[in-house]
């Protein structure tokens, strides 16, 4: 049986085809379009998903859409009533949007669909419930044969946080906290009083936190947010104004606070910024560790499974884990909306038609390498018609030359095989560096991503050698677990560097591995298994060779505001218009200063801020 999943219409689109269970193949729209976080209809995802499995959508059983566009519109209506006549102007702005597309999703969706096989049958159109997509995500692709299955957001149709259980094929929701009572938004909120894009920017508050105290929990846990002891909490609404205004906060949200919204193109970030953001972490960090504690005490499994989008904070996970009242977490690496489309039709093979699980022995998301991937033949073509100089060499001639080029503390372009399915570049899509460097973070942040020199980077460290290097002794293949880096590669800092506050901290050298080792000495880290990606193993292993470290910094393959590169014309339009020095794409090599001068441009202004 073959079923394809859609997620659509907020942010984030995606396709995603399971045939028999299995995942076959999923990627994002934003990829192939190149507008970031692309909410259009994925027709592009949905025609790679059937190209690549080689077949037309009419031989596909049914088409899964990821929520329930009537539910949600119930929600719209209601939350503007309740508050009536207040946000009347947003509640104007939405309704005909509503009335003209969303209302009618099913139409429009097969409208949609018929655009690819003009034959498609509308009833072949099935709808999920957002958060059973985001559970389902979670949970079938999980190594569990039975789990706990905790997920977190902004908002579905109603809830924004609910509770599962997984046994075998089965998958129940047994408890949800309703809108507007939302981890998600609340974070999302101080995304937005800290100058930060709503759905974008949330990782820049994260990566922010540890500059920072969080002098604010207090007042936050106070007025903002009721937490109980489960984990369960409420948002008091009078300081927001997302329900049914234009904007996340009001002005009574910066009078709490004492500072004005901040204007990211006018106001630099301050100690306050900081520790505001080093605040709503903690906050976060609190609201989860008393949920997965609450669940783990409750229902006795040693298996969690976490999805949507707050189960991409990496930091609250690590507590999770480190926590130890799970044995085993598990999270989707595509835990946003997108991963949604893999959840829409994993849930409807298993629950709708009932169809037997098998438990993969690591995962199911085959690390998470879903989508396209290119021949040599495909490469040189586009590099040719690009105007590149090139050479292809051999594999191991490769590996060598590129491991080489990073020990000289090179900036490298890596694109080899199936594109990375998620938010997060794994050894598919990435612009590699040497972690040893203390000045590698700097210079990719500014020169080469061009955004803010405080965020940090992910370590990629060979699986086998993880524990040697930092406190963690588990897979993590998909950059969601922060762990600290291990005492012994730690540099013990000055009393006088100790006293440095703020983005100060940032020049102050941690670790054997600085640039990886955020200022907690903290990484997000990547371990990197031979059977997913045997060709980024061998490149980690020949570094450790010449180097005696088998970590490398890995960062997506874009600049600050772009999607993570789909093609090889991509990388190397990125390539060209970025200060990183060599590129690997496939089997070919391209050194910068070979290439032509006229084809260099200045990536610095392409996109905007993120």
């Amino acid at each position: 049986m073959r079923i394809i999943g859609v997620s659509a219409y907020y942010h984030d689109s995606a396709a995603a085809l399971i045939e028999d269970g299995v995942v076959r193949s999923a990627a994002q729209e934003e990829r192939f379009t190149r507008k970031k976080h692309d909410a259009a209809f994925p027709q592009n995802a949905l025609r790679y998903c059937l190209a690549q499995a080689g077949i037309a959508l009419r031989d596909v059983d049914h088409v899964v859409f990821y929520e329930k566009p009537f539910v949600k519109f119930e929600r719209l209506i209601e939350t503007y009533v309740r508050n009536a006549p207040k946000g009347f102007a947003s509640f104007r702005m939405a309704l005909p949007l509503w009335v003209k597309e969303k209302l009618f999703q099913r139409r429009l969706l097969t409208e949609e669909l018929r655009k690819i096989d003009d034959a498609f049958e509308a009833s072949r159109l099935l709808f999920s419930e957002h958060h059973l997509s985001h559970a389902a995500s979670a949970f079938y692709p999980s190594p569990f044969e039975d789990a706990v299955v905790l997920t977190l957001d902004g908002v579905g149709e109603w809830a924004t946080t609910t509770v599962g259980i997984g046994q075998g094929r089965s998958l129940r929701i047994e408890k949800e906290i309703h809108f507007p009572h939302s981890l998600g938004l609340l974070y999302s909120a101080f995304t937005y009083y800290l100058g930060f894009k709503v759905n974008s920017g949330e990782y820049k508050v994260m990566g922010l936190a540890p500059y920072g105290e969080p002098r604010f929990k207090a007042l936050i846990l106070d007025k903002l947010l009721r937490l109980n002891e489960d984990g369960s909490f409420a948002l008091d609404q009078d300081y927001f104004n997302y329900s049914t205004g234009l904007t996340m906060t009001n002005d009574r949200f910066a009078e709490l606070f004492g500072e004005k919204l901040r204007s990211p193109e006018k106001d630099l970030l301050t100690q306050f910024h900081m520790d505001v953001a080093a605040s709503v972490q903690a906050v976060t960090e609190e609201v989860v560790l008393r949920l997965t504690r609450h669940l783990a005490r409750v229902h006795g499994s040693k298996n969690l499974c976490l999805a949507g989008g707050v189960a991409l904070n990496c930091v609250a996970n690590g507590h999770v884990l480190r926590d130890g009242k799970f044995e085993n977490v598990w999270i989707q690496p595509a835990a946003g909306d997108a991963g949604g489309a893999v959840g829409a039709a994993l849930a409807a093979y298993h629950l709708e038609f009932e169809k037997p699980r098998n438990v993969a022995r690591r995962d199911g998301m085959k690390g998470a390498y879903l989508g396209p991937e290119y021949s040599a033949d495909e490469i040189r073509s586009a590099l040719t018609d690009a105007g590149a100089v090139f050479e292809e060499v051999s594999d191991s001639v490769l590996i060598d030359t590129a491991a080489t080029a990073l020990a000289e503390g090179k900036a490298l372009g890596w694109f080899h095989g199936r594109m990375e399915f998620g938010p997060r570049s794994l050894g598919a899509r990435s612009i590699l560096g040497d972690a040893r460097s203390p000045t590698m973070q700097k210079l990719l942040n500014l020169k080469v991503k061009y955004r803010e020199s405080f965020r940090p980077f992910a370590p990629a460290v060979l699986r086998e050698d993880v524990s040697q290097w930092f406190d963690l002794d588990c897979d993590s293949p998909y950059m969601l677990l922060v762990a600290p880096v291990a005492a012994e590669r730690r540099r013990e800092m000055s009393p006088e560097e100790q006293k440095l506050f703020g983005i100060d901290k940032l020049n102050v050298q941690r670790s054997s591995i600085p640039a990886v080792t955020h200022v907690d000495y903290s990484a997000r880290v990547q371990t990197v298994h031979e059977d997913t990606n045997p060709r980024f193993h061998a490149l980690i292993s020949a570094f450790k060779d010449k180097t005696a470290c088998p970590v490398l910094v890995n960062t997506s393959f874009n600049v600050r505001g772009e999607p993570i590169v789909c093609t090889p014309a991509d990388a190397y339009r990125c390539f060209m218009g970025t200060e990183i020095e060599m590129l690997v794409c496939g089997n070919f090599v391209l050194h910068k200063a070979n290439q032509p001068k006229n084809l260099q441009k200045d990536y610095s202004a392409q996109f905007e801020l993120d």
